[in-house]
């Protein structure tokens, strides 16, 4: 065979791996899909990059890429039919023996994500290469990840993270002894801080001495918190929205209700609005 024939034969293996591994994802394909490393990073918040030079990293541990997260799978399998000329280029080398530049990574909770090198990852992959020479800037996060984790799993690991942030900075769960304060999306635990802070200050109007912050948590979660919950169960709210949780509904009820309130005036009820709420939102409203 030569060595054109060659590297077109082992692409076109490589490209119905690919096409496999999407049938056999095809109930939930986001398992099929590589990473993009700007979801995984608006996710994680990394607080600083770190560079740490030239350094030899495993295959298994590139789960992602910056810009090309769309041509690859998540085992970097080729997808799309353009990706062959320069694919094949590659492989050439690979096959020649030609040594190539380093690929340059992103390091981010002990997973790696391509900035330039896509095809030669893929073509290592391929190849079963173990460990490639890369460039590697860190990007420092608390959060750490597997290989082979999908979005979702990333996004949970997310939530637990920030659960355990903010019940150990704001004792919460000791306060209130209400533990399943649970979200389905990231950054949520944030908002419940800000509606917390925001109740503590109209709370201190009509004081002379400040209140306390445990006494402010305290305080939102009986006169804020349950009062809406307690709407919620008694519409029944969550049967239309499976897969969330009440606190969702809670942070989208506040929501609405202020951007009514905005509009229309403070006279607006809580209770008024639940029933147009799910009218106009229905499931789709938290996607």
């Amino acid at each position: 065979m030569s060595l054109k024939a060659q590297t077109e034969d082992d692409f076109f293996k490589a490209r119905n791996k690919a096409l496999f591994n999407e049938i056999q994802s095809f109930i939930n394909q986001e398992e099929s899909k590589l990473l993009s490393f700007n979801d995984v990073k608006q996710m994680l918040k990394p607080q600083n990059e770190v560079y740490l030079g030239m350094q030899e990293v495993p295959i298994n541990l590139i789960a992602g890429s910056e810009g090309r997260y769309y041509d690859f799978d998540k085992h970097f399998f080729p997808k799309n039919i353009h990706l062959k000329t320069r694919w094949a280029r590659i492989d050439e080398a690979h096959l020649t023996d030609v040594i190539l530049p380093p690929i340059k990574l992103y390091e981010i909770g002990g997973l790696y994500f391509v900035r330039d090198g896509n095809h030669r990852v893929s073509v290592a992959r391929t190849k079963g290469v173990e460990c490639i020479d890369a460039e590697v800037v860190s990007l420092k996060s608390e959060i750490k990840l597997k290989a082979g984790m999908s979005r979702t799993e990333i996004q949970k690991k997310v939530i637990e993270y920030e659960k355990r942030v903010f019940y150990m900075e704001t004792a919460f769960g000791d306060i209130t002894d209400f533990w399943k304060l649970d979200f389905s999306t990231a950054g949520q635990y944030d908002v419940i801080y800000n509606h917390i802070l925001t109740h503590k200050y109209f709370i201190n109007l009509d004081k002379t001495e400040e209140i306390s912050m445990p006494d402010a948590v305290l305080s939102w979660y009986e006169n804020v918190y349950c009062p809406v919950v307690t709407v919620i169960k008694k519409r029944k709210l969550m049967r239309k929205f499976r897969g969330r949780t009440t606190s969702d509904m809670y942070v989208w009820l506040i929501k609405y209700w202020d951007e009514l309130k905005a509009k229309f005036g403070s006279d607006i009820e809580l209770d008024d609005i639940t029933d147009g709420f799910t009218r106009q939102f229905g499931i789709g409203f938290f996607s």
